[in-house]
């Protein structure tokens, strides 16, 4: 007999597998020592009471053994002499979409801009330590895109869109910890992701497909209304019938290139603000109630979103022991976003505070939101004396509008520089963010603090642009083969939503272009 039951119980007891045992016996309304096998399906916080719970969803049987969770690795047939499918992008959809393309009988060539995995981190390193940036391999493009250095949170609310669980249990064979198909938020850790990464290219290119890098696209080939192929910057053309576009939110050269060509794109409204770091000592403080985080417990995150002046004011990407990072994708603009390590243990803790930008639609002008974006990128790599230092305010005087006359210490590798934040963005954007801050502040006690500092601009939250599909093909409707994927063509937010996009992206295009 087996039973599933809900439990809350005290940290202590949560990380004591014989506890719960006993606990979940209780449950049950069983004698002590009749439970066989023991097994979490669910772990999450509770922080709302003082008392700090741990929920658990457990699955309990008399009769047989509950083994911890184990994935295997996907078994991927040879699609070495198959018919092709072009993958443009090597990030979550991209990677997804060339994995589920292999099952479904096609062979997949992924294309990708940027360096493998581990090459990145020298561009990375260029970025942090000297400013310079290489619009080709940089924190959002390369493989395995944004995500693989930018804490790897796998929280999603897509569920209606694919098959969630599949993501995490293809990570898991891919060795991501089982943890994730258990905790409520789960988190692989931008430390651990290049690893998982390099195994799924691995085993692209061991079922027969391909994984070129630095190959950035430059053209798409098109013949009477269908896709034809794809030419690279060197030149040299890539023939297919099929194109799944996974370029990622920060690909304005392809947003630009299809505009150029008359390929229909649409302005898609979008967020933008500043990414905020307060001590971790004090979003603990705020969320566990306490002055000493429970060592049992994690570093703390949290949530906050407020309506100011009809528009909404929303945390994003909070990453609790966090370092903020330098992600601009070209010279002569500062952009930041978040990541964590897996263990999460870094003195700071940093979220985007982000609000809704919805310019006017005009459709000759799809790039509205691209150049909104880059307006005030350039305005704070001019604020931060044409670097990639940052400039930043505390933020009490952020909302008080006045210039900070000293700063506090900060994750953000380059450095921050003292600066008007509030005047450094579009004033509807600043005035909301003050607001919400203000609000955050009331709702969280601690969180209006001083000790927390703004740092400009979070502007990459997501595309805005969307690039359109038909609602049922999944294929751009004047373009035949053209399959627009995961966050750069607008359909997704995040590694998981992303990778599910891709997924069904190759499934249609498999569907419709069968081997």
């Amino acid at each position: 007999m087996t039973r599933v039951v809900d439990l809350v119980v005290s940290p202590a007891d949560a990380a004591d597998p014989a506890r719960v045992r006993e606990v979940a016996e209780e449950a049950c309304g069983w004698n002590a020592g009749e439970a066989r096998g023991v097994r979490i399906q669910k772990r999450s916080i509770d922080a709302r009471a003082r008392d700090v719970r741990i929920q658990l969803r457990v699955e309990v049987s008399r009769e047989e053994d509950l083994p911890e969770i184990s994935v295997a690795r996907p078994t991927l047939e040879d699609v070495s002499k198959k018919p092709s499918v072009i993958v443009v992008g090597c990030g979550p959809a991209g990677l997804f979409a060339a994995l589920r393309s292999i099952e479904l009988g096609l062979r997949p060539i992924v294309l990708d801009r940027g360096k493998d995995v581990r090459a990145r981190r020298r561009d990375l390193a260029a970025i942090t330590q000297q400013g310079i940036v290489d619009p080709d391999s940089n924190y959002c493009f390369g493989e395995g895109g944004a995500g693989t250095y930018s804490d790897g949170k796998l929280y999603t609310r897509s569920s209606k869109r694919g098959d969630v669980a599949g993501v995490l249990k293809t990570l898991v064979g891919f060795g991501a910890s089982p943890d994730i198909m258990v905790d409520a938020h789960p988190h692989i850790g931008t430390n651990k992701l290049p690893e998982i990464i390099t195994a799924m290219r691995e085993a692209i290119i061991g079922a027969g497909g391909e994984v070129r890098f630095e190959s950035r696209v430059d053209d798409i080939v098109v013949k009477e209304g269908a896709v034809a192929g794809v030419v690279l910057a060197n030149g040299q053309e890539v023939p297919g019938t099929r194109l799944i576009l996974a370029t990622g939110h920060s690909a304005r050269d392809i947003f630009s290139l299809l505009e150029r060509k008359g390929i229909r794109i649409e302005q898609k409204d979008f967020a933008l603000g500043i990414r905020i770091e307060h001590p971790q000592s004090v979003i603990d403080g705020i969320r566990y109630h306490a002055t000493t985080r429970d060592p049992l417990l994690p570093p703390a995150s949290y949530n906050a979103v407020e309506q100011v002046d009809g528009l909404g004011v929303y945390s994003f990407c909070m990453c609790p022991g966090g370092i903020i990072a330098p992600c601009a994708t070209a010279p002569g603009e500062v952009v930041t976003n978040g990541w964590s390590p897996s263990k999460r243990n870094n003195p700071f803790a940093n979220s985007g505070i982000v609000v809704e930008v919805r310019l006017p639609k005009d459709p000759r002008t799809p790039l509205a939101g691209v150049e909104y974006q880059r307006k005030v990128e350039r305005a704070a790599f001019v604020a931060g004396g044409e670097t990639q230092v940052a400039p930043a305010q505390r933020l009490v005087d952020f909302t008080k509008g006045r210039l900070s006359s000293d700063l506090p210490d900060c994750s953000y590798p380059p450095g921050i520089k003292s600066f008007r934040v509030d005047e450094l963005l579009p004033k509807d954007i600043s005035s909301r963010l003050q607001g919400g801050l203000r609000a955050f502040g009331n709702k969280m006690k601690g969180y209006f603090t001083n000790d927390a500092v703004v740092v400009a601009v979070e502007s990459r939250t997501s595309s805005p642009v969307r690039i359109p599909r038909d609602d049922e093909r999944l294929e751009h409707p004047d373009v035949r083969g053209l399959f627009p994927s995961g966050e750069g063509a607008g359909y997704a937010g995040g590694i998981v939503s992303a990778a599910m996009d891709g997924v069904r992206c190759a499934e249609k295009c498999a569907a419709l272009y069968p081997a």
